[in-house]
């Protein structure tokens, strides 16, 4: 994004992680152009040798920062992954321009023209079809149509500021994809949706294309605001603060995660059902199950990552009883024991996982 953006944070204030794998897919045209990718990491307070732990995660915080100085560093705010720049600034004038659109279908057509002005090799097309709209991602003919970051990054941005136009999440119902499965495409049923297919002909996002009617909500007010927490806020998808999820969230982060109350309890705290909580939930492509599990391992990252305390204190913090069980989750959630993930953090990451 622009250096107007440089350095914010969500205005959740929430933390969030990403998967290391799209730190070394973001880090992949430094190393092309053989600049220096390290240098760039230590910047934004990542070491280097946690690369090497294959399910590692980092701070949205810290992608966000990383992200932006690629972009300075190339003057590419699309990474080096198509055969023309989007020179940086590039971002900042296309939310200028949608700020003053009607509707959000108005909104999508101007946004996939520009890029289809500014990229070469890749482009998004919005298909209306009764019911359902999609935003399909096509390849220029003799381009690569498998370079997975690309897809992902141009999903990224069109979704993220598309959400942010109309103060919410723009529910995804299925999502296809031109590549064969990713090792991280688990990651795909929080970026996106629980229905994912690969090897399609094209890679696609289809939701209700009653979305497209609703009207934009943004000014220039906010979207200053907006730009001072790019590109973070994107990174981790935009959700409306007042969404049930982000509700939930917010919830679950004033109690202890040992005291974290239940479902059903929750349900009636929200002037709900159990079944319209959970119904809700399933709309915004999420479950209180993953809410809980997500905010734990965020907090984790956090504590091993900007904190001295021991992992015990950091288990009994999250709620886990026994040192053994809270191990055993970190690994699920990274890849990596806590120690491990701390090494690997500080730089000192010198053995096999």
């Amino acid at each position: 994004m622009s250096s107007a953006s440089a350095g914010g944070a969500a205005r959740s204030g929430e933390p969030g992680t990403v998967a290391i794998t799209f730190v070394i897919a973001a880090l992949a045209g430094v190393r092309a152009r053989r600049l220096d990718a390290e240098a760039l990491l230590t910047r934004v307070g990542l070491s280097p040798h946690l690369l090497e732990v294959p399910q590692a995660r980092v701070s949205a915080k810290q992608y966000g920062e990383l992200w932006r100085l690629i972009a300075i560093t190339l003057d590419d705010e699309f990474f080096g992954q198509d055969s023309r720049r989007m020179k940086s600034g590039s971002f900042a004038m296309l939310c200028h321009t949608l700020i003053h659109c009607r509707t959000l279908g108005q909104a999508l057509d101007r946004s996939l023209r520009f890029y289809r002005l500014i990229l070469d090799d890749i482009e998004g097309v919005l298909v209306r079809a009764g019911p359902e709209a999609r935003i399909e991602v096509r390849t220029a003919a003799g381009r690569a149509s498998n370079r997975v970051f690309a897809h992902e990054t141009f999903l990224m941005l069109v979704h993220g500021v598309a959400c942010w136009l109309i103060g919410r999440r723009i529910a995804i119902e299925r999502a296809q994809f031109s590549y064969a499965e990713p090792p991280h495409a688990a990651e795909y049923r929080l970026m996106y949706c629980t229905s994912l297919r690969f090897e399609q002909p094209c890679t696609s996002i289809t939701f209700a294309a009653a979305a497209l009617d609703l009207p934009v909500v943004q000014n220039e007010r906010t979207l200053k605001e907006f730009l001072r927490a790019a590109p973070e806020n994107i990174i981790v998808k935009y959700k409306n603060g007042s969404s049930v999820g982000a509700r939930i969230r917010r919830r679950l982060r004033q109690t202890a995660p040992g005291e974290m109350p239940e479902f059903e309890a929750l349900a009636r705290e929200l002037h709900m059902t159990a079944a319209t909580l959970r119904r809700r939930l399933h709309e915004e492509g999420a479950s209180f199950q993953s809410i809980k599990d997500q905010l734990r391992r965020d907090l984790a990252v956090r504590y091993l990552t900007h904190s001295t305390r021991s992992v015990m204190d950091i288990a009994l913090e999250l709620g886990f009883s026994e040192r053994s069980s809270f191990h055993r989750a970190f690994r699920k959630w990274t890849g990596a024991s806590p120690g491990e993930f701390r090494r690997a953090q500080c730089g000192g990451f010198s053995q096999s996982i």
